[in-house]
């Protein structure tokens, strides 16, 4: 199961989690599901000192709009999760990608991908600063190197292989994002993906 997705992207956060509740159902039952985080930057330029969400939304989609989108509480209520998109704060992705992904080779990739999420959207935390993501992988129990060491997230080559591999991503030309691939099985894209159901299906084959 692969999952292309930003880590500041709602509907991957929503479509994340109705795929995880779907594939905790499936593992319940016996089934066994491989999951591989692919990455993508819906912003790669976006700063990494950050800024407040609403002030990118005004920037881009006006003052009425960004209002809106900060008010909102109902996204995401149905699906158990609190979205704080007055407390967000937009950043660069890449360093919580790079984490991810060291997440991933642990074997701590779904808890990971969570905890970031719920950062971003719940807590409103700053997921390009170094020390929140040291801490958020404290949480998960993802192993770092010594916290002095400036690539402890990962040394060169593999700040490297993540920039290669966000560019082989892009250039597939998926027409949305999040994508959902299954092995031998159906591609759900975009922002109504899939719900839980539909996964549950999809992993059932």
């Amino acid at each position: 199961m692969e999952i292309v997705a930003d880590l500041v992207c709602v509907h991957g956060y929503l479509g994340f989690t109705r795929f995880l509740r779907a594939a905790r159902r499936y593992r319940d039952g016996g089934g066994e599901v491989v999951t591989v985080f692919r990455p993508y930057q819906l912003r790669p330029d976006a700063p990494a000192a950050g800024e407040p969400l609403f002030e990118e939304h005004k920037r881009d989609r006006g003052e009425a709009f960004a209002r809106a989108v900060a008010a909102d509480t109902s996204l995401g209520a149905a699906d158990g999760l609190e979205l704080n998109f007055g407390r967000a704060v937009f950043t660069n992705t890449f360093d919580a990608h790079l984490l991810l992904s060291r997440a991933s080779a642990q074997g701590k990739g779904e808890r990971m991908a969570e905890r970031l999420f719920r950062a971003y959207f719940t807590d409103g935390l700053h997921i390009a600063d170094a020390g929140t993501l040291r801490r958020l992988a404290g949480e998960v129990g993802v192993a770092l190197g010594d916290p002095g060491d400036p690539g402890v997230l990962g040394d060169e080559c593999g700040r490297e292989r993540l920039r290669a591999e966000l560019d082989r991503v892009r250039r597939l030309g998926l027409p949305s994002v999040p994508a959902f691939r299954f092995d031998d099985g159906p591609v759900l894209v975009g922002e109504d993906a899939a719900s839980e159901e539909r996964f549950h299906a999809a992993l059932e084959g």
